[in-house]
C-alpha cells in the first residue's frame, strides 16, 4: 500500500483496556524489528481487513505513520490474532522491514485446477501448505500457484518443481512435498466392487 496508514500509541494495556478500545471500533497493535524499541499502538480493524483483502493479502508491504508526528515506517504483518468465537480480528503484530533489505517470510501454496487422479478415483493430499522464502519486501508475493491438473494416482510437486520468480530465494528443502495424489485404500473400496474381486470363479 503506497498511501501512509496513520496510527495512535496505546498507552493503556491489559484486558480492560483492551476491551475499552474494541468498544472504540479499534483493537490493539505492536510494532517491532530493525534494532528498535517495541511500541503499542491502536488501529481500526477495518484497515487490517482492506489491507487483507488487497492483491498481495497479509504479505502487503504497510507504510505506518504515528499520528501526530514524521514517523513512518515500513512494516509487514507478522502476526493475527483472532477472536475464537466471533472469528473477528483482535490484535495485529507488525514488523519492521527496511524496503532495501531482504527479509524471510513464509508464503502460502496455493493448489490450481483438479488433478486427473482426482476424476480417477483417487485422492489430493496437501503436505507442505507454505514456503520459506527470502525476498526484498516489495516483492514478497501473496501466495504461490501450483498447477495440479497434469497428477496423475501416486503423482507428487516437489519444490523443485516449481517455477519461482528469479528475485525469490527459497530456504525450505528442495525436495519437500507441496502436494501428491494417493490412490482409494482398501477400505475405501465400495462393497460391492471388493465382492465383485474376491468372489470365486463360476464352475461348470
Amino acid at each position: 500500500m503506497d498511501e501512509a496508514i496513520a496510527v495512535a500509541l496505546r498507552t493503556e494495556v491489559g484486558k480492560s483496556a483492551n476491551k475499552k478500545l474494541r468498544k472504540e471500533g479499534l483493537i490493539p497493535a505492536t510494532v517491532y524489528g530493525l534494532g528498535e524499541d517495541t511500541v503499542s499502538l491502536k488501529i481500526s480493524p477495518k484497515i487490517i481487513a482492506r489491507v487483507l483483502a488487497s492483491a498481495t493479502g497479509i504479505n502487503s508491504l504497510i507504510y505506518l505513520q504515528r499520528e501526530g508526528t514524521d514517523i513512518k515506517r515500513h512494516v509487514i504483518i507478522k502476526d493475527l490474532q483472532r477472536n475464537p468465537v466471533t472469528g473477528r480480528l483482535a490484535h495485529v503484530d507488525f514488523m519492521r522491514v527496511d524496503p532495501s533489505r531482504k527479509v524471510r517470510i513464509r508464503v502460502p501454496f496455493h493448489l490450481v485446477g483438479t488433478p486427473v487422479g482426482a476424476k480417477e478415483g483417487g485422492r489430493l493430499e496437501f503436505v507442505h501448505r507454505e514456503i520459506e522464502i527470502e525476498c526484498l519486501p516489495k516483492d514478497i508475493p501473496a501466495h504461490i500457484d501450483v498447477d495440479v491438473t497434469h497428477l496423475r494416482i501416486s503423482d507428487s510437486v516437489r519444490i523443485e518443481e516449481v517455477k519461482l520468480p528469479d528475485n525469490l530465494q527459497v530456504l525450505d528443502s528442495l525436495i519437500n512435498v507441496i502436494c501428491v495424489v494417493h490412490g482409494q485404500k482398501a477400505e475405501e473400496v465400495p462393497a460391492d466392487a471388493a465382492a465383485e474381486v474376491d468372489a470365486p470363479a463360476a464352475t461348470t
